[in-house]
């Protein structure tokens, strides 16, 4: 018995700082994602694509297409959205972070795009890995 009150103390605090800990990445992630916001509505793709993983192994997909890598994805996007007119306004609406561990999490979300003839919208699904560098996106699914 007695052991189990020596060590009940420590594991509210290993508890504490494991929902400090995912506290401190879930706004930190949700920042990234306020930063992307930011960056497509200031018509900088380069500076939106920061947030991912600067990898060959980043995979993206989107409709039936997967692409692999971050430059493909920055040269892909660079051609879907050539000028800021093409980028319209977008807002990221309805996210939900899900710490995995300390060094993974899953983002789901919407996402929308106003520009002055359409609004197309949709879904994303995005894995954040933390790097020594910080969190980054390691693959993203967009619908």
């Amino acid at each position: 018995m007695k052991k189990i009150l020596f060590v009940l103390p420590f594991l509210f605090l290993f508890s504490c700082n494991n929902e400090n800990a995912d506290i401190v990445a879930t706004k930190t992630i949700l920042s990234i994602l306020e930063q992307q916001q930011n960056d497509w509505n200031n018509g900088n793709i380069e500076a939106y694509m920061q947030a991912y993983w600067k990898s060959p192994q980043l995979r993206f997909a989107s409709g039936d297409k997967i692409t692999f890598g971050w430059q493909k994805t920055f040269s892909n996007y660079k051609k879907s959205y050539p000028d800021k007119e093409t980028m319209g306004e977008l807002h990221f609406t309805e996210l939900k972070v899900e710490i995995i561990n300390e060094t993974d999490a899953v983002v789901f979300g919407r996402w929308k795009l106003f520009r002055k003839s359409d609004s197309p919208n949709g879904l994303f699904t995005l894995r954040f890995h933390k790097f020594d560098e910080g969190w980054k996106i390691i693959s993203d699914h967009t619908s």
